[in-house]
C-alpha cells in the first residue's frame, strides 16, 4: 500500500497546489484532535457547539501564524532575499505576494458560510482553503481601494465549458457594476480568433448589455477589452463596430520584449508542437486530428461526438511541454521554411526562447504563443497607455485575475498569471458570481461610511 501511494502521489504531483496542500496539512491537526465524531450522539448544547468553538479558535490561530509568515515573506521580498524567508523554506514553490493576505478575517467569513468548524467527519478541504485564499485576496485588494483592473478567463470562469456568455448569465450585471466603479475589465481567453465575429458569439451577452446600459458612460464602456489566444489578439469594445469589437493593431499593445518574437521563430515553435502532437495522437491511438492556426496549434476530436479521455489529454500536455522545453530556440535561416520534421531537428546556440502555453481545454489540447501572464501584462499596458489622466502603469497589486486553471499541470495557463497579478481561483461561473459579490460588498461597505468605531471593517460584509 505504501509503495502504491508513493507511486500515485508522484504521478499526480503535477496536479497539486503545494501551498494549499501545506495549509491543509496544518489545519488537519486540530481537526483530528478535536473532531470527536461521538459528539454527533451527544446533546448539541453540550457537545457539538463546544467542540466547534474550540476548533474555530485553533483554526484561527493557525491562519494567524500563516498570515504572519506571509507578512515576513513580503518583507524578505522587499529587500530581495525572499529565498531566505521561513515560508519559502517550508513551501519551496511559493511565489511572489503582491499584497498582504488577511487570512484570519477570510477564514471567519468562510467559516460562517461553510461551517468548517462544525464539521466532525470531513476535515477542511482543498476547496475550503482555496475559497479562504480567494476571500483573503479579495479583501486585500479591495479594502485598500487599489483595484483598477479585473481580468477573467472565459470557459468555466465566466460561462460553462464550451458555452457562451448568454444575456441571462448572472456574471454580466456584476461586471457592469465593476465598470460603473471605473474598474477596467479584460477578458483574457485562450480562444484565438482573427475575426471579431467569433468573439462576439462567445461574449455577446456582455457586449450587448454594455451597449444597452444607461448607467455606464461611454468612457466606462470603453474600459472593456478582449485579449484572445492568451496574448495574441486584442479587441476593444466599440458600439459602432459590426460585432461591437474593434481589433487593435499589435504594434499598439505589444510589450517591448514581444517585438523579438519574429514570425520565423513563431512558426518554428508551432512546427515542433505540431510534430509532437501528431506523435501523441499516434502513440495514444486517439481519434483526433491536428488543427493549425496562425498563432496556435492543437488537437481536436475527429468528430464532435467524440470525448477524448482526460488522462490522455493530460499526458499530451505534459509530453508536448517537455518536448518544447527541451527543443533549441531558433533554426538556421535555411531551415525556416522546412517541414515539421526539419523544425524538430533544428539546432541553435541562441538561448532565447519564445514563451508558449500548452493546456488541456477539456476535450482538446492546444499550444499557444505566449501565455496568460503576457496577456494580462498586455492588458495592463494597453489601459495604462490609454489613460492619459493616470499616466502610470497598472501594477500587479492593482490587478486581479480570475480563472479556473491554476494547477501546475496547466502551468502556462491561469497559473502563470500569478506572476503579474493577484489572482482568484474559481471552479465554476457560480463561484465567479460569489467572488464579484464579495468585491462589490466590500466596496459598498467602504463607501457607506457606516463603520462603527472599533469594529472590524470586515464585519460589515456579514
Amino acid at each position: 500500500m505504501t509503495t502504491r501511494y508513493r507511486v500515485e502521489y508522484a504521478l499526480k504531483a503535477h496536479r497539486r497546489d503545494h501551498f494549499i496542500e501545506w495549509i491543509k496539512g496544518l489545519v488537519a491537526v486540530p481537526f483530528v484532535l478535536l473532531s470527536h465524531p461521538t459528539a454527533g450522539f451527544e446533546s448539541r448544547a453540550g457537545g457539538v457547539m463546544k467542540i466547534a468553538e474550540e476548533a474555530h479558535t485553533k483554526y484561527v490561530d493557525i491562519f494567524r501564524e500563516i498570515e504572519q509568515m506571509i507578512d515576513d515573506h513580503i518583507k524578505h521580498q522587499d529587500i530581495g532575499i525572499q529565498h531566505q524567508s521561513k515560508l519559502k523554506l517550508l513551501v519551496p514553490s511559493i511565489g511572489t505576494f503582491f499584497t498582504r493576505l488577511p487570512l484570519v478575517e477570510a477564514f471567519k467569513i468562510q467559516d460562517r458560510i461553510r461551517s468548517i468548524s462544525y464539521r466532525r467527519f470531513v476535515p477542511p478541504s482543498f476547496n475550503d482553503i482555496r475559497l479562504i485564499l480567494n476571500t483573503a485576496q479579495t479583501l486585500a485588494i479591495t479594502m485598500t481601494g487599489s483595484l483598477e483592473l479585473a481580468t477573467f478567463d472565459g470557459d468555466v470562469t465566466l460561462y460553462d465549458d464550451g458555452q457562451s456568455l448568454e444575456p441571462t448569465n448572472d456574471v454580466i450585471p456584476r461586471i457592469l457594476a465593476l465598470m460603473a466603479l471605473n474598474i477596467k475589465i479584460g477578458i483574457v481567453t485562450a480562444a484565438g480568433y482573427l475575426e471579431s465575429e467569433k468573439y462576439y458569439s462567445r461574449l455577446h451577452g456582455l457586449l450587448e448589455a454594455a451597449v444597452a446600459s444607461e448607467v455606464l458612460t461611454m468612457k466606462q464602456k470603453q474600459n472593456l477589452i478582449v485579449m484572445g489566444g492568451e496574448s495574441n489578439y486584442l479587441f476593444k469594445f466599440s458600439p459602432t463596430a459590426p460585432h461591437l469589437l474593434e481589433r487593435i493593431p499589435r504594434q499598439q499593445w505589444l510589450l517591448p520584449e514581444m517585438t523579438t518574437w519574429t514570425e520565423s521563430r513563431i512558426q518554428l515553435l508551432l512546427g515542433r508542437a505540431e510534430l509532437a502532437l501528431s506523435e501523441c495522437i499516434e502513440s495514444l491511438h486517439l481519434p483526433a486530428i491536428v488543427l493549425r492556426k496562425e498563432r496556435a496549434v492543437g488537437i481536436i476530436p475527429a468528430s464532435p461526438t467524440i470525448k477524448l479521455p482526460r488522462e490522455s489529454l493530460e499526458e499530451i500536455v505534459l509530453a508536448v511541454s517537455k518536448v518544447l522545453e527541451a527543443s533549441p530556440p531558433n533554426p538556421p535561416p535555411s531551415l525556416i521554411n522546412g517541414s515539421a520534421t526539419t523544425y524538430a531537428n533544428a539546432n541553435s546556440n541562441n538561448a532565447d526562447k519564445i514563451p508558449f502555453c500548452v493546456f488541456n481545454g477539456g476535450n482538446d489540447v492546444f499550444v499557444d504563443i505566449g501565455d496568460k501572464s503576457w496577456g494580462v501584462r498586455c492588458v495592463q499596458k494597453y489601459f495604462s497607455d490609454q489613460d492619459n489622466e493616470c499616466g502610470r502603469p497598472i501594477y500587479p497589486y492593482r490587478t486581479i485575475h480570475v480563472g479556473d486553471q491554476f494547477l501546475s499541470s496547466n502551468g502556462t495557463n491561469d497559473f502563470r498569471a500569478r506572476t503579474v497579478a493577484t489572482t482568484a481561483w474559481v471552479a465554476s461561473p457560480a463561484e465567479t458570481v460569489v467572488l464579484l459579490d464579495e468585491i462589490m460588498g466590500i466596496v459598498a461597505a467602504m463607501r457607506s461610511g457606516n463603520e462603527r468605531r472599533g469594529e472590524s471593517k470586515f464585519e460589515l460584509l456579514n
